[in-house]
């Protein structure tokens, strides 16, 4: 709708009167159904990121840290001329810290969107304020299957604004599945998880898919995050031991878990299956002999473009990545950086506007997107909403001694989806 010449005048006027700039008033009249973010001349484009920074799993936060500010770095911290400064909250891994963290970044009107989070259980604090306040967020390493389903009433929380470049937990669980009756000959199976929507989903995944391969899912148990001693469910799994223990715990569990069993008669010959939860270089270091033979899937990322992303890393942090989801975070970046690229609204001032429903149509218009972890489109249905990546960048990694003993991470590739078959599963 256009102003007419007699009330663009008043505004005019109003505006010198309010010592305000003219044109910063009647330049862009924000159209935008959820609001607009906008930048003053000198004001910098701020991002938020909502990331586990503290706790036993920090790690992740670290890792994907390091893939934002990678991302960043890359363009000379710089977009449409202007600063990029990044807003970094500690989401830790938990519902409420979720929360905490979206409200602190809802409450900024000038960022236009934020990377994160990692844990599954912090998405669900943080998603319904993000969507809430009209934001994006991009998740670099949530793969519960809930978070892309819309459908309440078959466990979905979705809402618009969410979208993740990690893998879907239903995706992982039937690589998983695959991998155990494939490649390790499994013909039954037990899943443990901890109650969080993350480990709980991929249980859920693996158990449908192991079944329709011909599989029989023997146990399904849970345990408390905060446990300690597993002898209680362990010997309930020894009861009739299963072929694999599909396990996708967070450190600790995992640790006292995986150890725990060493001392359990009768599953000896049960072989551990891990989620990407343990795929990071401490949870060898922390679990010791018993970790040896374990599998674990996690990303996996290849090419001549991710390898100069490991360059880039070892140049500005030395160490090698400390888990798997830094390209996922790199890919989380660009994908933000290229919507805003995309919506920007240059004013006569020399102020920017980025309208926050076109940041979302934006995204969920990405197509065919040249990412580090492949090529990302973004999906609009459920049990997909909100999903952009491909799903190709996965594998099952073998814990080897080297991965005890030597600091060697990553461990050797056992099975990958760029190959679907086995390249170690002895």
């Amino acid at each position: 709708m256009c102003m007419s010449k007699t009330l663009l005048s008043l505004v005019v006027v109003l505006a010198l009167l309010l010592g305000a700039s003219p044109l910063a008033l009647a330049d862009y009249p924000c159209e935008d159904p959820l609001g607009c973010v906008e930048l003053a001349p000198d004001d910098p484009i701020v991002i938020g990121a909502m990331l586990v920074m503290s706790g036993a799993v920090n790690y992740l936060g670290e890792d994907s840290l390091g893939g934002i500010e990678l991302a960043l770095l890359a363009r000379e911290h710089t977009l449409l001329g202007r600063d990029i400064e990044l807003d970094v909250q500690d989401s830790l891994c938990t519902a409420e810290g979720g929360q905490a963290a979206a409200q602190r970044l809802a409450a900024d009107p000038i960022i236009v969107g934020a990377i994160g989070t990692n844990c599954s259980s912090a998405a669900q604090g943080a998603m319904p304020i993000i969507s809430d306040a009209g934001m994006v967020m991009i998740a670099p390493s949530n793969t519960s299957p809930s978070l892309t389903n819309a459908d309440v009433a078959s466990g979905g929380s979705h809402v618009p604004g969410y979208f993740r470049t990690s893998q879907n937990g239903l995706i992982e669980g039937e690589f998983a599945a695959a991998f155990a009756v494939q490649a390790l000959g499994a013909r039954s199976l037990a899943t443990v998880h901890d109650g969080d929507p993350y480990t709980e989903g991929l249980s859920c995944a693996i158990a449908d898919t192991f079944t329709e391969l011909g599989g029989t899912v023997i146990f399904e148990g849970a345990v408390n995050k905060g446990d300690t001693d597993m002898a209680s469910i362990l010997t309930e799994i020894a009861v009739n031991p299963p072929d694999v223990i599909y396990l996708p715990l967070f450190e600790p569990e995992v640790n006292f878990f995986a150890a725990q069993m060493q001392h359990i008669a009768g599953l000896e010959d049960s072989i551990i299956l891990g989620g990407g939860a343990s795929f990071t270089a401490s949870f060898p270091e922390n679990t010791g002999d018993a970790a040896v033979g374990i599998y674990v899937s996690g990303p996996f990322a290849s090419g001549a473009a991710y390898e100069d992303l490991l360059a880039r890393w070892h140049e500005e942090y030395g160490d090698a990545p400390p888990s798997g989801y830094h390209a996922h975070a790199y890919d989380a970046t660009n994908l933000l950086l290229a919507a805003l690229e995309r919506v920007a609204i240059a004013r006569e001032d020399g102020g920017i506007v980025f309208g926050r429903q076109a940041i979302r149509d934006a995204l969920a218009a990405t197509e065919d997107f040249p990412g580090i972890t492949g090529r990302l489109t973004c999906l609009d249905e459920s049990p997909f909403a909100g999903d952009c990546s491909p799903g190709t960048a996965l594998a099952i990694f073998a814990i080897t001694e080297a991965e005890v003993y030597e600091d060697n991470w990553p461990p050797p590739v056992a099975w990958s989806v760029a190959s679907d078959s086995a390249t170690d599963s002895g």
